[in-house]
């Protein structure tokens, strides 16, 4: 990016072109794929990877760790910033695993838009709804990419309204399909009815493909009269029963922008990207509150020339061989500079950004400037937690990212006693990138911390990781609890608690106190007996 002459002057158009979405989806409908192949056509890699043939031919560029390289699935977010057609664009890959669900959420809290993907043979999905519904939360705009049109599946118009039923969502399809499984020609576009048909180049999708634009009528001598035909009395019937292209509802996340494609194949990736670029949200205001107290409400726009941002992920060792830990921050408002003073809203300390980057998955810049909506990369030695608002010249704290409530929990046996400080500093590094929860009981201190995992397969990766980059052997002991709860409510609530055997009372790495009980009636006993317990399943911020 280059340097304008003016900063201050730049930022109302910089801030206009960014685009900062994420992709949503249930597991397996090639939410990876669609992530590379958006790369593939924005000229930003030249080459796209097959996932089917990653043991032997390259890795997907946003799968870095090399656990997520083994197992084929997503296990951390990835930041990934590249230009398309006069937009700067940053799209942040999640992960699909319900179990990795927090990064996901967390994630989801530092996009304008998202995409929501579709495996048009199976029609909406549990993980899918969940997801959708955190986005309703966030009143983000969705676009809706129905994948996977080139193998056999649900008929466009059933699973369009399964979609607006199932999510109550208002849907408005941009393009069309012309057919689907083998017979999967291409796509109409609603508005011009323009139609562009596309030709598979025999490798995999590797590659972007050459497409053929021309109308309806020309259509016909390419894919049959039938093939017109169906299309025609679909878009008759979804004119009449449709919700009609509306902008700024679907800014609001009043509804959805429909896209049909293959994202194995590349059909439709063109389009959907070209919408991404040009029609996406761009950066939005964001609620906090200001001074050393923190009890004055603040509404900070993306023109606001004083800047501010906010850390959404955090993740140690991204270079094993440095053991660095690189903080994640959106930024908000104002322009970013290298090697800036910003004050930590949490504890009102200066810090200095010396070392920022933007990031190609695992392959890092070095950035001196970015904008509102850009993801910029901080070394941190330790300093920074997950939802810290850092900002110049003033202290400010957003709305906060806040934890869920685990729901596995385990202790960890140690092969080595030797490498107890090894496990110790581990343990610390990944609880604050968000792999774990920590837990300490006052009668240990801060040794021997108890875990806790939304789901269970943190637990493996959390081992996998302590072995590879920590160099830690370990055995993880499940403990009794199924249940966490932050305490909150008067003091006689937490007293007897304290006072009971069945239940026990923790400390989270903020101090803050926690409850853990084995069954979900033993929580609404003490929700029903405790006088003034008041207990949360999302942490309090």
């Amino acid at each position: 990016m280059s340097t304008p002459t003016d900063p201050l002057e730049a930022l109302p158009a910089q801030a206009a072109r960014r685009r900062t979405f994420g992709i949503i989806s249930h597991p397996d409908a090639g939410k990876t794929t669609l992530t590379e192949k958006l790369l593939l056509y924005s000229g930003a890699i030249h080459l796209a990877g097959s996932v089917k043939g990653r043991k032997v031919g390259r890795l997907a560029v946003s799968d870095w760790m090399k656990m997520e390289q083994e197992r084929g699935i997503s296990i951390t977010s990835s930041v990934l910033q590249f230009e398309y057609q006069g937009a700067a664009l940053n799209l942040l890959d999640t992960p699909g695993h319900a179990d990795f669900s927090e990064d996901t959420y967390r994630t989801l809290a530092a996009v304008d838009s998202a995409v929501m993907l579709i495996d048009h043979s199976k029609g909406v999905e549990a993980r899918t709804r969940k997801l959708f519904e955190v986005c309703r939360m966030r009143k983000l705009p969705v676009v809706t990419f129905m994948n996977k049109l080139d193998r056999p599946g649900l008929e466009p118009l059933d699973l369009l309204d399964e979609v607006s039923s199932t999510l109550n969502l208002r849907v408005s399809p941009l393009n069309w399909p012309i057919g689907n499984g083998p017979d999967f020609k291409g796509v109409v576009d609603v508005r011009t009815r323009q139609v562009h048909l596309y030709e598979a180049t025999g490798r995999h999708g590797t590659e972007v493909l050459e497409t053929r634009q021309m109308s309806l009528d020309e259509a016909r001598a390419v894919v049959g009269d039938r093939a017109i035909d169906q299309v025609i009395e679909e878009l008759e019937l979804l004119h009449g029963a449709g919700d009609d292209w509306d902008h700024a509802a679907f800014l609001r996340g009043e509804v959805s922008a429909v896209f049909w494609g293959s994202a194995m194949s590349n059909f439709g990736v063109e389009q959907l990207l070209r919408f991404l670029a040009a029609d996406a949200a761009g950066p939005a205001a964001r609620q906090g509150r200001e001074g050393d107290e923190g009890q004055t409400p603040v509404t900070v726009a993306p023109a606001d020339e004083r800047f501010s941002g906010f850390v959404f992920k955090i993740q140690a060792n991204m270079n094993p061989r440095h053991r660095d830990r690189v903080a994640f921050m959106r930024v908000v408002s104002g322009r970013f500079e290298r090697g800036m003073d910003v004050i930590v809203g949490r504890n009102g300390e200066t810090l200095r950004l010396a070392k920022p980057h933007t990031f190609m998955a695992d392959e890092r810049s070095i950035v001196d400037e970015a904008w509102p909506g850009d993801i910029v990369g901080l070394f941190d030695p330790g300093n920074l937690r997950i939802g810290d608002t850092l900002s110049a010249g003033r202290r400010l704290r957003f709305d906060g990212i806040p934890r869920f409530a685990p729901e596995f929990f385990c202790r960890t046996v140690l092969k080595d006693p030797m490498k107890r400080k090894k496990l110790d500093t581990g343990l610390v590094q990944l609880s604050h990138e968000g792999v774990i929860q920590l837990f300490y009981r006052p009668v240990v201190g801060r040794q021997d911390p108890w875990l806790g995992a939304v789901g269970q397969l943190q637990f493996e990766v959390l081992k996998e990781r302590l072995k590879i980059e920590y160099g830690v052997n370990c055995e993880l002991e499940p403990l009794r609890f199924t249940q966490a709860r932050w305490i909150g409510g008067a003091p006689e609530g937490l007293k007897w608690l304290e006072g009971r055997r069945d239940y026990t009372v923790v400390e989270d790495r903020n101090e803050q106190q926690v409850v853990l009980a084995e069954t979900a009636w033993m929580m609404q006993y003490a929700r029903d007996h405790a006088p003034g317990l008041v207990l949360y399943e999302v942490e309090p911020l």
